[in-house]
């Protein structure tokens, strides 16, 4: 739990002054420790000693691109990584998240949107393991029996269905990439054939939502990937 003696760490992480000054009055209101590094190394120092519990990342770094930053943390750490990045191209959000961040938010953007990022991976980190039954709304999911209930009627689905739900829900609000939903529901071999999960996304939907068209809970990074949300 939050509090005031214990607030939770955020590592802010961009070479530009105005940028850090408007994140830390932003964040500044208590519930937050709040770290600076202006460039990748010291960035990458900061993980170690101040131990953050979210990470808010430039990509556009003087010293190392921000990508690297991200490999050389997923290296040894887990902590969640959201990119705040003026890169809107889908291939540098995908790469990134490819390489281990959280997800990716494109400047400008709304501290409100941005508080809600990070109060999504604040709640996935302090879960070691998933909770042996996940609801989300009218939606619950029994990892132990493999379970699924949609407003308290089981949903038949298919094996495949059923891995695709399991890896959707277990990392709620997060971005999952094209090819990271592929190799670890599919394998290497289905990297280059996103049709397949187009396909599962597209039954997946018709079964969970009231309007398959306006999805409620897995929804469409377009270009990059799926997120289902933790709140629908």
């Amino acid at each position: 739990m939050v509090t005031e003696a214990h607030p939770q760490r955020i590592l802010i992480v961009d070479d530009e002054p105005a940028i850090r000054r408007f994140l830390k009055t932003a964040l500044a209101d208590g519930e937050f420790a709040l770290f600076l590094a202006d460039n990748g190394h010291a960035a990458l120092a900061a993980a170690v000693t101040v131990k953050p519990d979210v990470i808010l990342l430039d990509l556009g770094l003087p010293d190392l691109d921000g990508v690297e930053v991200i490999k050389r943390i997923r290296q040894w750490s887990q902590v969640p990584i959201i990119v705040l990045s003026v890169r809107d191209r889908e291939a540098d959000k995908v790469k990134a998240l490819d390489s281990g961040a959280d997800d990716y938010l494109t400047k400008p953007f709304g501290v409100s949107e941005l508080l809600a990022r990070i109060r999504v991976m604040l709640r996935r980190s302090v879960q070691q393991m998933p909770e042996p039954v996940i609801r989300i709304n009218e939606l619950e999911v029994d990892l132990a029996r493999r379970l699924v209930l949609l407003r308290g009627e089981a949903v038949a689905l298919t094996p495949t269905e059923y891995e695709l739900l399991r890896l959707l829900v277990t990392n709620a609000g997060k971005v999952m990439t094209h090819r990271q939903i592929l190799k670890q529901i599919w394998g290497a071999a289905y990297l280059e054939q996103p049709h397949v999960l187009r396909v599962n996304i597209s039954n997946l939907r018709h079964k969970l939502e009231n309007d398959a068209s306006r999805p409620r809970y897995i929804q469409t990074e377009s270009g990059v990937g799926y997120r289902f949300k933790s709140e629908a």
